[in-house]
């Protein structure tokens, strides 16, 4: 079945359609991560994009029941060079092809990734779509122009209501932007008690709940889309510990004072940080497209722990009079490296402290 990705700017491609036979349009991003495409298309930070897959061939290892980073994956399409037909894992229950059908998702192979890697990082991230070859070109760039991309995506992946996770060890309060099942995962290893909350849950409620610390998760789109959550953050940092990751750390800056910013095609896969305090360098997981803008951040509030290597971004912060950090990757590196696994054991060390001196 041929199939054709469109990009805003009338480029096409012509490739081979796998998954299921449906035409979509969303933003279109590459990432760069050499394993993990599993947890990618079902990362909740993926909602509304198609992605595209550097590495030249994806689904050899099958998808499996444990690698699954939401049960409901949202991305909108994916693109390859080359896609397995055949898996070969001992943990695969099917193929890539089985899995994107029955999620609705649509595919595309024979695509030179390179070439729209290139495209991607030259114009940024445009509109997209994959659609049927049999369908009128023109037609379809036309309505790809006019399409309008959906401000709600955070809105579409957070819980809708509150639940629980038992444990034993430190209450944890969740504010959900778009939960990983490997977050929850780390936090659980640690014995942590678990209350996830929706994006829309107010400081008192939060603080009826009597946590030990508060996370706030990773999750997609712009972060000024959901402002609401910045005065929520305000009236609770400082009263209870608080660990922020990847929306989360945008949400965290943007509540002291800094300001956000659209990188033209962001950070998606594999980056290098640099830990500012002690010199190390980190491999890291990364899916964001929208970053801290480095020159509005006040000195007297927060202080840069981690920048990424290649372009100098920040990547991570403290601030300076409460128990509280923020990363702007993901420190659970699902997939990725574990390098950063221990910002778990920060946050642990944090609630010692603070119930140590309250």
């Amino acid at each position: 079945m041929k199939r054709w990705l469109i990009l805003e700017d009338g480029t096409y491609f012509e490739g081979e359609g796998f998954g299921a036979p449906v035409n979509v349009f969303g933003e279109i991003i590459f990432t760069t991560g050499m394993t993990g495409y599993q947890e990618m298309i079902t990362n909740p930070s993926s909602n509304g994009t198609i992605v595209t897959f550097t590495y030249p061939t994806i689904g050899n290892a099958g998808v499996n029941r444990d690698d699954y980073e939401s049960l409901i994956p949202t991305c909108k399409g994916v693109v390859v060079k080359e896609h397995a037909r055949l898996a070969s894992n001992w943990r695969s229950q099917m193929t890539l092809d089985e899995f994107l059908t029955r999620k609705g998702i649509p595919g595309i192979s024979g695509i030179d990734t390179r070439a729209l890697t290139r495209k991607i990082r030259e114009k940024g991230t445009m509109k997209a779509s994959i659609v049927d070859a049999g369908d009128e070109l023109s037609h379809a760039i036309d309505q790809l122009k006019a399409a309008v991309l959906p401000t709600n995506q955070v809105e579409q992946v957070s819980t809708t209501k509150p639940y629980s996770n038992p444990g034993i060890g430190h209450h944890v309060v969740i504010l959900d932007f778009g939960l990983k099942h490997s977050t929850m995962r780390e936090l659980v290893k640690r014995n942590c008690r678990l209350t996830v909350l929706p994006y829309t849950a107010s400081a008192e409620e939060i603080l009826e709940l009597s946590p030990d610390g508060v996370l706030l998760t990773n999750g997609p789109g712009n972060p000024e889309s959901i402002t609401q959550v910045i005065p929520v953050i305000q009236a609770i940092q400082g009263k209870l510990p608080l660990f922020a990751i990847a929306l989360g750390h945008q949400l965290f800056a943007l509540a002291n004072g800094a300001k956000i910013y659209k990188m033209p095609f962001g950070h998606h896969g594999n980056h290098p940080v640099r830990h500012l305090p002690t010199g190390k360098v980190h491999f890291t997981s990364q899916g964001h497209t929208y970053n801290v803008e480095k020159e509005s951040l006040s000195s007297d509030v927060l202080e840069v722990t981690y920048t990424e290597i290649n372009d100098g971004t920040i990547e991570g912060l403290k601030h300076k009079q409460y128990p509280a950090i923020s990363v702007q990757f993901q420190p659970d590196a699902a997939p990725g490296t574990h390098d950063a696994l221990y910002l778990y054991d920060e946050f642990i060390a944090m609630m010692d402290a603070w119930k140590g001196n309250n």
